[in-house]
């Protein structure tokens, strides 16, 4: 769940991220393949419900995310969309190691998961609370919250999230239930 590359930069050292040969590298380099007929993002809209614009969105904060974990100097956490992104680019194995790595990032992206435990837990919420202030201090603004939300929402229901085929099983959202008071009591 969380990145960590060797940083020629250290965290004091501000630079316009615009004017970097990386940042160059990054924003050019397109995850889709024009010849196929299920392109990454759609195939990363498909397979987590969203919509293609939402996930072209989520697809440009994974190679902001690939940025601070070259430039942070440390460990870095991604939220669960961006997660879910890097995930899917992983599967996608020759054009993950020898092509985005070897030749856009110059250097190996390793992933990180969770060992578990309550020790691993406080890491990386820590972890993802210092991506969040590099994201700030790097990029001049705040994540987007529907891609980045904060802390506590991040890691609420991360027990919760199961892998399921919808051919099997009904998803069904769980009611929300309202509790009213008489006026007047």
């Amino acid at each position: 769940m969380n990145a960590f590359a060797a940083s020629p930069f250290s965290d004091d050292v501000v630079q316009d991220y615009r004017q970097d040969a990386l940042w160059a590298r990054l924003e050019q380099y397109v995850l889709d393949d024009p010849a196929s007929a299920m392109p990454f993002c759609l195939r990363l809209a498909r397979d987590n419900g969203w919509s293609r614009h939402y996930a072209v969105r989520v697809i440009a904060e994974y190679k902001k995310f690939c940025y601070l974990a070259l430039q942070c100097g440390g460990e870095v956490t991604p939220s669960d969309a961006v997660d879910q992104a890097w995930h899917l680019h992983l599967i996608y194995s020759k054009n993950y190691w020898d092509e985005f790595c070897a030749k856009v990032l110059h250097q190996p992206l390793h992933h990180n998961p969770t060992r578990g435990g309550r020790e691993q837990g406080e890491k990386f919420r820590g972890d993802y609370a210092g991506t969040l202030d590099a994201y700030r201090r790097i990029f001049g603004m705040s994540p987007p919250d529907d891609i980045w939300p904060p802390v506590d929402a991040r890691f609420a229901n991360a027990s919760a999230f199961r892998r399921i085929d919808l051919t099997l099983y009904w998803v069904l959202p769980r009611p929300r239930l309202h509790f009213w008071r008489r006026r007047g009591r």
